[in-house]
């Protein structure tokens, strides 16, 4: 059994940081790409950015130059910079692990004065 446990969401004032954690644990064999997505109340998921296994980084247009995502070993972190109140949703990682899609429960993230 795999699972993903998001944390480091919560209230910021816009051109605040955060930074969100998500760590896989269960049996392992295997990890790929790790990823995060969001979802704004009322719309569709999207991405956010994604890292491969040899560290190549993409980042959706909207979060370049702010949002930076890293991993080690069964982690990936986003590092969230100047933040912006449309920057406000749920916040899910994505890894693949033993050539299998898992998705975290999400972390919400909300920007606010």
């Amino acid at each position: 059994q795999v699972q993903l446990v998001e944390s480091g969401g919560g209230l910021v004032q816009p051109g605040g940081s955060l930074r969100l954690s998500c760590t896989a644990s269960g049996s392992i064999f295997s990890i790929g790409t790790m990823g995060w997505y969001r979802q704004a109340p009322g719309k569709e998921r999207n991405l956010v950015a994604t890292i491969t296994n040899g560290g190549s980084t993409n980042y959706a247009d909207f979060v370049k130059g702010r949002f930076t995502i890293s991993r080690l070993n069964a982690k990936v972190y986003l590092q969230m910079n100047s933040l912006k109140p449309e920057d406000t949703a749920v916040y899910y990682c994505n890894i693949w692990l033993n050539t299998m899609d898992y998705w975290g429960k999400g972390t919400l993230v909300t920007v606010s004065s």
